[in-house]
């Protein structure tokens, strides 16, 4: 019988580029036999690769279209299409409005618009999506960052993770999050903007979004370039009691037992 555990492993946190040792912000994110792709950022198909084939993937769940979380669909679609792997379906692929015209604009070539259905069963996202994956149950809520973006909880028999993608402080994300296991929220911004709107969560926000919705576990990730990931934590701990991790890159932690628990990889 498969292991029933609710995990998330890191395969990418960097912004708004990959680091020589870091992926953009991708995701993968399973329990038992069920396995989702969560943010397909640049680099991120490499270390997918490491724990599941693409036709071994039971969805992709895509935040939103900056590339620093989707690009890689590109190389995915190709790779799908095009190469060794053999899809018994397309995959499906949850995402933004627009997500199939976007690929498409990059990927068709000719005046014949490239298949991109072939490679993946589109659904688009919109505020309250639910669906079920496998084991693994997801809602979608429409978040604050400037274009259409969204955050998702996934909940299995045992545990509940929220994971924010981008997004400054919103009633929304606060509300997804209520109760969860472990809130997975960026920290991009080292301060708010002085003018305009605010489009990311500092550490001290995602600190607060994680106290207000009274998660057990806050990890930080997506922490901006003028910020070291001991600074966010240090500066996350400072506005929430409970435990503070930082989504390191090849970390995997297990989620909704007595303890969550991370261990990183030693691939």
């Amino acid at each position: 019988m498969s292991d029933e555990v609710l995990r998330l492993t890191v395969l990418g946190c960097a912004t708004p580029y990959p680091s020589v040792d870091n992926p953009c912000s991708g995701y993968l994110v399973s329990c038992g036999d069920t396995r989702i792709w969560v943010d397909a950022g640049s680099g991120t198909l490499g270390p997918l690769q490491r724990h599941v084939r693409l036709d071994e993937l039971d969805a992709i769940w895509i935040s939103h279209l900056h590339a620093d979380h989707s690009a890689d669909l590109l190389t995915a679609y190709y790779a799908a299409l095009y190469a060794d792997i053999r899809l018994a379906a397309p995959i499906p692929l949850f995402g933004p409005p627009g997500i199939a015209d976007r690929l498409a604009g990059f990927l068709t070539n000719t005046s014949t618009r490239s298949p991109v259905e072939s490679a993946f069963a589109i659904t688009e996202l919109y505020d309250g999506h639910q669906a079920a994956v496998g084991s693994l149950r997801l809602t979608s809520r429409a978040v604050a960052h400037g274009i259409p973006a969204f955050a998702v909880r996934v909940e299995a028999a045992g545990g509940s993770l929220v994971y924010s993608g981008d997004t400054a402080p919103c009633p929304s994300l606060t509300q997804l999050a209520q109760g969860c296991d472990v809130l997975l929220c960026e920290a991009e911004s080292a301060q708010a903007p002085a003018e305009g709107d605010q489009v990311h969560h500092t550490p001290e926000d995602t600190g607060d979004t994680a106290r207000a919705a009274r998660t057990g576990r806050l990890i930080v990730t997506h922490v901006g370039r003028f910020l070291t990931p001991q600074q966010a934590v240090a500066r996350a701990s400072a506005r929430f009691d409970g435990p503070v991790d930082y989504a390191a890159p090849g970390a995997t932690f297990t989620i909704g037992q007595a303890t969550t628990a991370a261990v990183r990889s030693s691939s």
